[in-house]
């Protein structure tokens, strides 16, 4: 196959494209596709113009990659984004901020208020039009022999996602790097919020075996007693891992236990706020603590550097900011370092 000229080192094209690499999804080894979606209300909302915000700051990446040389070259493209999904997310925004005045006045599910059940049905039925997008997506590129990727938005756009990559490849484990278990059976209504992704995935993705959870230090006891009792479920809490490192345990021997815990397909689910806070400022519930950004790239050299394969991933709720660029900047290399490392142990052509 003749490769497309493409020069790293050059001028980046503003061409729409994540790191603006000129491939059609047909070309290249690896698609990303877009969730502008951001319906879990937090703190700070506006992870539906994240993938734009990425696409704009990974023009400034740098392609080579020590840990997996010239695996871009296999080729990344981006998928063209649906706004559909951006502008439904908009207009439920009203019906969700309804739903949480009305769990925050009364403290439990409320009863005899139509307005209440009209404004949940539709962001509930929104959630599952939502899933079924991020599904047919993932599913007709993964029938193509792609790895895909997904860029969100917030953290309930993977579900459709893991969905799509588990039933594809028959078994894997969920590696999620999080602040969150996300393990609630329902979050104020919402039965498919970011608060309940992973509770979701277990209960209606059998081919997930195993869900890993890597930097999770915020959770519920809800969260917690699932989390013990169910054997597919095994956690590398924030704090088990700092008290770790402050009783001199090496990064790298907590990793190995990390891999050990995964079999050989790998989904890795990336919530920004997993990692510490300088790495994502303005997300939308910013908690102490976390993974710091080399300890993340290193895990996921670790993981690809034991023979598994990184068979589908997700990056999510990154907060965009007009005027500090950071969140933009740093998940963009984020992105970028993902990719490389699920291309690095992917059979597949040099194209570029």
């Amino acid at each position: 196959m003749e490769r497309m000229k493409f020069d790293p080192n050059g001028a980046i094209p503003d061409n729409g494209n994540y790191f603006g690499i000129p491939l059609e999804p047909e070309e290249a080894a690896l698609v990303l596709i877009s969730a502008p979606w951001d319906l879990s209300l937090k703190v700070r909302n506006g992870s539906s113009f994240a993938p734009d915000a990425i696409i704009e700051a990974s023009r400034s990446v740098d392609f080579f990659e020590p840990m997996a040389p010239d695996s871009w070259r296999k080729g990344i493209a981006t998928v063209p984004i649906d706004y559909t999904i951006q502008d439904m997310s908009h207009r439920l925004r009203s019906d969700a901020e309804r739903i949480v005045k009305v769990h925050d006045k009364q403290g439990g599910t409320p009863f005899d208020n139509l307005v209440y059940e009209r404004s949940l049905r539709r962001v509930n039925e929104g959630f599952q039009a939502l899933n079924d997008n991020i599904y047919k997506q993932s599913k007709m590129w993964l029938d193509e022999g792609k790895i895909v990727g997904l860029v969100g938005g917030d953290q309930s756009t993977a579900y459709g996602h893991i969905r799509a990559v588990a039933e594809h490849h028959g078994s894997l484990g969920v590696l999620h790097i999080d602040s969150s278990c996300n393990l609630k059976s329902c979050h104020q209504g919402f039965e498919f919020s970011h608060a309940s992704v992973m509770h979701n995935i277990l209960r209606d993705v059998p081919q997930v075996e195993r869900l890993v959870g890597v930097g999770v230090r915020a959770f519920s006891p809800e969260e917690w007693q699932r989390a013990e009792s169910d054997s597919r479920v095994k956690l590398f809490t924030g704090q088990s891992i700092w008290s770790r490192h402050f009783e001199g345990v090496l990064w790298s021997t907590i990793c190995n236990e990390i891999v050990e815990s995964l079999p050989q397909n790998v989904y890795v689910s990336l919530d920004v706020n997993g990692l510490t806070v300088e790495c994502s400022p303005h997300n939308g519930m910013v908690v102490a603590g976390g993974v710091r950004f080399p300890e993340v790239i290193y895990l996921l050299g670790k993981i690809v550097d034991s023979g598994r394969k990184i068979v589908g991933f997700d990056l999510s709720e990154v907060v965009p900011d007009m005027d500090d660029k950071t969140d933009a900047a740093i998940a963009s290399r984020l992105l970028y370092n993902i990719c490389s490392m699920a291309l690095k142990n992917h059979d597949a052509p040099m194209v570029l």
